[in-house]
């Protein structure tokens, strides 16, 4: 959208409002001239807080100084409508089935019927009547670039990524088949493994590495845990340099598609179709019987089903063709 916006009106001010975790994302996207963060954590709870609530208030009161004629709404959802609404821009465009009533605080609501969430963005940028264009590329910082490149212990050329968490359990890949994965690399002439993820996640993909290290066979491998010691900004550059990317529905496989990396995404209870990884689900493994959208996923019990019965030669006989090496 926004590359679309930029090619459209090359002199208009293009501002980005998105958590302050995530700024790192596009801060240093050229066609974007500033970010506006928005501290969610900071405001959470403001329901039960009048400091909090008095807080929020006033940030949101003043996103009207920054004068837009126009602003999009991608996530249509009660807050981020409201934060339209709280613009005072002239021209406020959502979705017309914006969840929690979202709609009521646009003066254009546009109806689409396409799936993924990358469409149905794009139908905003439709409705403006301007041409799409469709560049998914994600920039990294040089100062990311410059802290990955300058890394002691930094793994050799050729790394994959791994990242074998996720938010919810359900749409995990069970541990012991990474374990048998990441031994079997070696065969496609990855010796250097990059497990990424949340600072949540770290103990336990810390786990999973000594579970690696610990089998005689693994001896020709280096693994490293970056789990928990990266920004997203970070992040973004390990994964720009990396050689593949192996992941469920998470962050990383999304960064995979902004640097155009080669990537085994695995999928279960999420609809690649709404979620997938924009213009390369054919990189996606996923149970043809598999069912669940929305929020279906949402599931502390464990991996669900369909992600038990990807099996590991599947996987591994993806992972050798996204390399173009025989399996």
């Amino acid at each position: 959208m926004l590359s679309s916006l930029r090619a459209a009106w090359p002199d208009a001010r293009i501002d980005w409002l998105v958590q302050q975790e995530f700024t790192e994302v596009v801060a240093s996207h050229p066609a974007l001239d500033s970010v506006v963060s928005f501290p969610r954590s900071r405001l959470r709870g403001a329901w039960r807080s009048p400091s909090r609530a008095l807080r929020g208030v006033r940030w949101a009161s003043g996103l009207r100084k920054h004068g837009w004629d126009l602003v999009l709404d991608c996530q249509g959802l009660a807050r981020s409508a409201l934060f339209t609404r709280c613009t005072g821009a002239r021209r406020r465009i959502g979705f017309a089935d914006a969840r929690e009533f979202g709609w009521i605080h646009y003066t254009t609501r546009v109806r689409t019927s396409v799936t993924h969430a990358v469409d149905r963005m794009m139908s905003l940028v439709d409705d403006l009547g301007i041409p799409r264009v469709m560049d998914m590329d994600l920039h990294a910082s040089d100062d990311a670039i410059d802290w990955w490149s300058s890394l002691p212990d930094r793994p050799a050329e050729g790394y994959a990524v791994f990242a074998p968490r996720s938010r919810w359990p359900s749409k995990e890949w069970p541990a012991k088949r990474w374990v048998e994965l990441a031994h079997r690399s070696g065969d496609l002439g990855l010796q250097d493994l990059v497990f990424v993820g949340s600072p949540a996640e770290s103990s336990s993909i810390e786990s999973l590495a000594s579970e690696i290290m610990s089998d005689p066979s693994a001896s020709s491998l280096r693994v490293h845990v970056l789990a928990g010691k990266t920004t997203v900004g970070q992040l973004m550059a390990v994964i720009r340099g990396s050689r593949v990317v192996v992941a469920s529905d998470s962050a990383a496989l999304h960064m995979a598609v902004g640097f155009r990396r080669p990537m085994v995404a695995l999928f279960g209870p999420t609809d690649p179709e709404e979620v997938g990884p924009y213009g390369c689900l054919d990189s996606v493994l996923r149970d043809p019987s598999a069912t669940g959208h929305g929020h279906d996923y949402r599931s502390g019990a464990g991996p669900a089903p369909s992600m038990l019965s990807l099996g590991v030669d599947e996987v591994f006989g993806a992972l050798s063709s996204r390399l173009g090496v025989g399996a």
